[in-house]
This record gives structure tokens, C-alpha cells and sequence, in this order.
């Protein structure tokens, strides 16, 4: 699945590579704390403002940032990979970030308890506690795909609070495989819209998980619901975390987990959802779908959200070489590119109409108007115009969306 590598942007010589983002990264790492000193300050001064500084950073300052600073196209040196995937420093970044979310967790939910029947404060704490947990599932993403053992299962921890632990299964051994193809879950299709792509990718993801867990089980003849069951390990650690909570703080613990979490993956999923827009593999000789090439993932080189999502946004490089760090991943140029970052993108995503007025052309463009090579939605307009006499031939245009 490796693409053809882009050339290095110049010649290491003997000297060791320097990182331009080494210390940039902490940015994403120590999030956490920040939002800690938010809620702090809001219990010393009562002003609600400090509890929705954290959605304004997310929506309005990454956005802004990504727009004002230049791309960066540059890669790492191929000679430099060993280098940055042998440094202890980026495991390190990742792995801290795991402790100081779940003080961020504790921490908001004693807030939540105290300030239980205030809307107001309820809706800035899931908007921040939340945001981080939508973090926490990338940190986990790049946790979990590392060799390490003692990473992989930090990548579970840190899933627990988010409720979403089936992650660690459905997305390593399920959406890479079937990325870019129409069975794939957490692929978005042309036509479809964020918000009947939601319920879709996590009813799908959820069964995907169960049904990966237990072919793999039964491959050691056990049943399903044996303990060697990830899907049932990861669940448990969230079940045993909510549980400690509510009967440290009270029923109201669980509802704010339970509103958190849920805002948490609904992050992950906005993300999933413009990962691969519209795009798809082609089905080979031999009826599987072709290797994943750099084609078939949107990318992004705006320095702000990539900082922030340790190079998520560099999706093709990812997908060829998933155990690779993030100092390491690649920009390619002849990846799809997405007019702004995942920040400014999550927004569009939110308003269908916008987002298929910006997206759908792209997508178009990028087969040539052939609709033929796009991952299509059934029953959207777009759909109807793959069904007509003449769309082998004829490039589409885009249709109305309501």
C-alpha cells in the first residue's frame, strides 16, 4: 500500500535532521491544561466565558490560524525517518497527553456535579471537556497503530472516557482495509451529508468491531463474549470509569459523561467524514479493491490544525504506512487537497448545503467528471445522473441539493 515517495526537500548530508515542529507539538500534548486552567478559573470568578474559550479556540482561532499562516509542503528526509521514529520524545508527547486528559475529565465532571441544572454551564463544560475528548480519540488513533505494547494499550485508556474503545479494532483491522470503498463505514460518500453520514459510521463501526472480534476469536475457537474480547475489555474499562464516578459524584456524573462522550466522537466522525469524501478505490481483476494510493485521502498542509491533530491531516502517508510517527508523515502532490484545515472543514461539514457547494465540484475535478470513479451516495441526485444513458460518457455537473 506505500506510494511512490515524494522527493526530499533537500539532502541531509551527515548532519542529524532537525525538526521544524519539535516543539511545536507540545501545543497539541498540553491542550489538556489549558482547558484544566479554564474550569479553574471559572470556579474563581464564576464567569461563564472561560468555560467556551475552548470552542473558540477550535472553531474560530485554528480556522483563522490555518488561513493566515503558509502551507507547508516540506518533508522529512527519507534518510531522517529512522531518526524521528527512534526519538523518544514524540512517544513521549502522545503518552503524556493521556494523564492530563483524564485529570481534565475528573476535574469537569466535579465541576458539572456542582453546577448541576445550569445550562449554560453545562453546554461551555461538554463544548470543552468534550473537544478534548474528540483529542483524545486522535491521540489514541496515533497510540494505537505504534508496535509498543504498553502504547496500544494506552491508546484504550485513553478511549475509555469517550466511550469509544471499539475504535481500537474497527479502525486498525476495519477502515484500512476497506477505506475509499462503498462497505466502509467511515468513508463518506458524494451526495451524503455529515449528519446522515453519523448515525451510518457509528452503528456501522460499532458492528464492524464486534463482527472483526469475533472472527478473530473464533480463529481460537472462543466464543464472543470470551474476556480476550477487545471490543469487551475497552467497553468495560468505560463502564468501570463511569461507574466509579457516578457513585463518587452522583447520577448527574453520568449524564455529563454520557454528553460529553457523545459531543467526544462526534468529532472523530465529522473528521472521518471528510477524510475521504466522495473518493474510492477501483475494483481490481480480481474483484478487490485496488491498493490505497494518496488519491484516495483529502489532505490538508495547514500548519495550525496539524499541529494540533500530530499531522492527521497528512491522511495519505498515514495510510500507507500506518505504524509511522507523525514527524515523519509526507505531504504528496498528487493527494486530493482540502481548501482549508480539518478546523475550518469541520465547520462546512456542519452545513450540508455549504459543504456540498465547496466539496462536490472538488470531487468532480479530481475524476475528471466521471461519476463512474466516485464513491456515490444512493438516492441523492448525484446517484441519478451515474444512472443516465449517456454519464459514461458525458462529464457531470453538479446537481441542486435541497
Amino acid at each position: 500500500m506505500s506510494p511512490a515517495a515524494p522527493a526530499p526537500d533537500r539532502d541531509p548530508g551527515c548532519a542529524p535532521y532537525r525538526d521544524p515542529k519539535r516543539y511545536a507539538w507540545l501545543l497539541s500534548a498540553l491542550f489538556p491544561l489549558t482547558v484544566v486552567w479554564h474550569l479553574l478559573r471559572f470556579e474563581q470568578t464564576g464567569w461563564l466565558g472561560w468555560l467556551f474559550i475552548t470552542p473558540l479556540v477550535i472553531y474560530g482561532v485554528l480556522p483563522l490560524l490555518d488561513a493566515l499562516i503558509p502551507l507547508d509542503e516540506r518533508n522529512p528526509p527519507e534518510a531522517a525517518v529512522r531518526q524521528l521514529e527512534g526519538d523518544p520524545w514524540y512517544p513521549l508527547l502522545t503518552a503524556l497527553f493521556v494523564p492530563l486528559y483524564f485529570g481534565l475529565v475528573l476535574q469537569g465532571t466535579a465541576v458539572a456535579v456542582a453546577h448541576a441544572g445550569e445550562p449554560g454551564v453545562w453546554l461551555g463544560l461538554v463544548l470543552s471537556v468534550g473537544a478534548l475528548s474528540g483529542a483524545a480519540i486522535n491521540t489514541a488513533h496515533e497510540l494505537g497503530h505504534k508496535h509498543p505494547a504498553w502504547e496500544r494499550w494506552m491508546a484504550r485508556v485513553a478511549l475509555a472516557p469517550v466511550a469509544y474503545g471499539h475504535f481500537f479494532v474497527e479502525h486498525n483491522r476495519g477502515h484500512h482495509q476497506r477505506v475509499a470503498t462503498f462497505e466502509d463505514p467511515a468513508s463518506a460518500r458524494l451526495g451524503e451529508s455529515f449528519w446522515a453520514f453519523l448515525p451510518r459510521t457509528v452503528l456501522g463501526s460499532v458492528r464492524s468491531a464486534w463482527r472483526l472480534e469475533r472472527a478473530r476469536l473464533a480463529g481460537r475457537n472462543l466464543g464472543p463474549w470470551h474476556w480476550r474480547n477487545q471490543c469487551l475489555q475497552s467497553w468495560a474499562l468505560t463502564v468501570g470509569l463511569f461507574g466509579a464516578l457516578t457513585a463518587a459524584l452522583g447520577p448527574w456524573a453520568l449524564l455529563f459523561l454520557v454528553l460529553q462522550a457523545g459531543y467526544g466522537f462526534s468529532l472523530l466522525e465529522v473528521v472521518n467524514y471528510l477524510e475521504h469524501y466522495g473518493l474510492k478505490r477501483a475494483t481490481g481483476p480480481n474483484g478487490k479493491p485496488e491498493r490505497c494510493r494518496p488519491e484516495h485521502s483529502w489532505n490538508s498542509n495547514h500548519v495550525a490544525s496539524n499541529v494540533f491533530l500530530y499531522h492527521l491531516q497528512r491522511h495519505s502517508d498515514h495510510h500507507a504506512h500506518p505504524t509511522r510517527r507523525y514527524p515523519a508523515l509526507r505531504h504528496f502532490p498528487e493527494a486530493p487537497q482540502l481548501p482549508s484545515g480539518y478546523a475550518g472543514m469541520v465547520l462546512l461539514a456542519y452545513v450540508p448545503w455549504l459543504w456540498f457547494k465547496v466539496m462536490d465540484p472538488r470531487v468532480l475535478a479530481h475524476y475528471g467528471g466521471d461519476l463512474r470513479r466516485a464513491n456515490v451516495q444512493p438516492g441523492t441526485a448525484w446517484a441519478t445522473q451515474t444512472q443516465t444513458p449517456d454519464a459514461p460518457d458525458a462529464p457531470a455537473s453538479p446537481p441542486a441539493h435541497p
